[in-house]
């Protein structure tokens, strides 16, 4: 399989603005774990909250409160984006990734607190609340783990993951630990970049199965911070319905439905997002910025492997 390294080898940190704040990102790119790389689909994930957090789902004042688990956090960019929009994050991975999760927990609380004196993340990150912001709490998670289900109290009320859909054998395990955490009313977020077309549709075909798809529209997303491989999806988790119900509900759900401006977005304040202006990416004029370089880079690099010399 295909992985993308979307960083430069010598790039240990990135730094991203997000809902006004400056995150830094620590990373480690020649790990041989994927999660230690801060991988594009999470920018776009928390570029998209941005986005939509003015009103519907997404805005502070729903989120307060909720309680949001992050699978397969890696660097743990995607949890900071719900924390920052109120809600109580449990942010999870594999024992091995969790000593640069924790890491990137206290720089980010360090950095605030230096050039934000009077700034509220600086009790997100130290996991208390205030009352615009949530919390943020690290834990050890490997999905089927019964034991590290139980330990973090589920049902959340929301589930977020980002690029954590990269191998045929984690399906399974991951929709089991998707359902372990869910509730009647949780609602999952999940983004990823698309490598391999076999896992995908295996990947769609499994979720379709057991869960009402959604996939987010690029209207919906960050004019910058999107691209056509990277998708983002919304889901719930399929319940067991009367069987007239059942068929109109399969009537509406049962291929993947594009969340875009229709009724259907009308009754679900979660896809609608504030207006703004150079909606076109390929309206963007001027030089080259970080993203667009990475983007390049990539594709650059994906082309010259097919290239013998």
């Amino acid at each position: 399989m295909d992985h993308d390294r979307l960083n430069l080898p010598s790039t240990s940190a990135i730094s991203l603005e997000v809902m006004g704040h400056q995150l830094h990102i620590s990373q480690d790119p020649n790990s041989k774990h994927h999660g230690t790389t801060v991988w594009d689909a999470s920018m776009v994930f928390v570029k998209f909250l941005e986005k939509n957090s003015r009103k519907g789902r997404f805005c502070p004042s729903k989120l307060k409160g909720k309680r949001v688990i992050e699978l397969g956090a890696g660097c743990g960019l995607a949890g900071f984006g719900m924390a920052l929009l109120g809600g109580d994050v449990t942010t999870t991975d594999q024992a091995e990734v969790l000593p640069l999760l924790m890491r990137n927990v206290e720089r980010n609380r360090s950095w605030i607190s230096q050039s934000n004196p009077d700034s509220v993340l600086t009790d997100i990150l130290a996991n208390t609340k205030t009352d615009s912001v949530g919390s943020i709490t690290v834990a050890e998670l490997d999905w089927g783990n019964k034991e590290h289900i139980k330990a973090v109290e589920p049902p959340f009320d929301y589930i977020v993951g980002t690029d954590v859909v990269y191998s045929e054998h984690l399906l399974q395990p991951l929709m089991e630990t998707i359902t372990a955490l869910s509730g009647p009313k949780t609602k999952i977020l999940l983004g990823y970049e698309i490598r391999s077309t076999t896992v995908h549709e295996k990947m769609m075909e499994m979720w379709k199965s057991n869960f009402i798809v959604k996939t987010v529209s690029r209207s919906k997303m960050d004019v910058k911070y999107q691209h056509p491989s990277i998708h983002l999806y919304m889901m719930d988790l399929k319940a067991p319905l009367i069987p007239e119900v059942e068929a109109a509900d399969n009537g509406n759900y049962e291929e993947e439905v594009e969340v875009a401006v229709n009724q259907e977005e009308d009754e679900d304040p979660g896809v609608k997002s504030e207006s703004c202006s150079g909606s076109s990416p390929e309206a963007k004029s001027g030089s080259l910025d970080d993203w667009e370089i990475r983007r390049c880079g990539a594709m650059a690099a994906r082309l010259l492997k097919d290239v013998k010399l």
